[in-house]
């Protein structure tokens, strides 16, 4: 008998997992998430799983309070003598704590790695890494998702007349230069100078932007300082418009404010993260269908290479 697929969710993914289990076709798993009135928690699951590939959906954005239940629903399904524990992370928080930038720093995306596969997890599905070598923090497999997947489509549909790529920033550059390359279309650079984190003292642009529609690529929007001041600075240079793309709504402190003051036309993201509030210039991708291909092929032991613009980069190469 093989062994059935259950997937379950975290209180922080809620709306997320409910979409993917939909589009995967088997009902969200029950779980009961007991909160203590100290702010302990324990996961509860409501049916059995033993035998089971059980996926566990939840982003781990802050409050830390997501990640610990996640580690807490991971115990709890290996007590519960699940076979196969993977865990769904679709915003994988503290990647931005790499390396040692400073002396005497934790490496923080590190040490969540560590605690997934000390909790118990097989399997980590999650998209979009801050850095990508973070995969090799694991030594359980990692199947990393691309946004561009989703945003691709998207920019089809706009038909921008005069196309333009830009990275909001130096460590962007690899990220845009791939759907660039898809689309055939220019590239620039906006290259900033931080004093200290989420607070940018200079940004030059490197390219030329004149008369071009923009788009703007990155991972992450947190503050939307950098998206804002990017956006300025382009149309100052002459860009005809200016949008972004980015696939982790973080948006903490002024974010809303900052993106709706600002020239963007809009600021596209995915559903990583559920925002907290709606604005005009927000629009949300859903990334259900893409997490529950990649469930589906994680539990048929398929390859989740068609995936990824690299491969349908290749497939239009040797059609040319």
């Amino acid at each position: 008998m093989n062994p059935s697929v259950k997937i379950f969710s975290g209180i922080g993914s809620r709306k997320l997992a409910e979409k993917i289990s939909q589009r995967f076709g088997a009902p969200l798993g029950k779980i009961n998430i007991q909160k203590f009135s100290d702010g302990e928690f324990q996961p509860i699951f409501l049916e059995s799983i033993r035998g089971d590939y059980v996926f566990l959906v939840q982003s781990t954005y802050a409050p830390t309070d997501n990640l610990m239940e996640l580690l807490l629903m991971i115990d709890a399904a290996k007590r519960a003598s699940a076979y196969k524990i993977i865990v769904v992370i679709p915003y994988y928080g503290y990647a931005r704590q790499d390396r040692k930038d400073k002396p005497r720093v934790a490496i923080g995306s590190k040490l969540i790695a560590t605690l997934l596969e000390a909790a118990g997890a097989d399997r980590v599905i999650t998209m979009d890494l801050h850095a990508p070598q973070i995969q090799a923090f694991f030594d359980i497999p990692v199947d990393h998702l691309d946004s561009s997947a989703i945003f691709i489509p998207y920019i089809e549909q706009l038909k921008l007349q005069n196309l333009t790529f830009a990275a909001p920033d130096v460590g962007s550059t690899n990220r845009v230069r791939e759907i660039s390359s898809f689309f055939n279309a220019e590239m620039v650079i906006c290259d900033k100078h931080r004093k200290r984190a989420n607070e940018i003292a200079s940004m030059v642009v490197i390219g030329e932007v004149k008369d071009r529609d923009i788009v703007l690529i990155d991972d992450i929007c947190d503050t939307g300082g950098t998206l804002a001041k990017a956006a300025s600075l382009l149309i100052e240079k002459g860009a005809r418009s200016v949008r972004a793309l980015c696939t982790h709504p973080v948006l903490s402190g002024n974010a809303y404010e900052n993106i709706e003051n600002s020239v963007l036309e809009e600021l596209v993201v995915c559903d990583t993260i559920p925002l907290k509030q709606e604005t005009k210039k927000i629009r949300v991708l859903s990334v259900a269908d893409l997490f529950a291909i990649a469930i589906r092929n994680a539990y048929e032991n398929k390859s989740i290479t068609s995936l990824f613009i690299h491969s349908q980069l290749r497939g239009r190469d040797k059609q040319g």
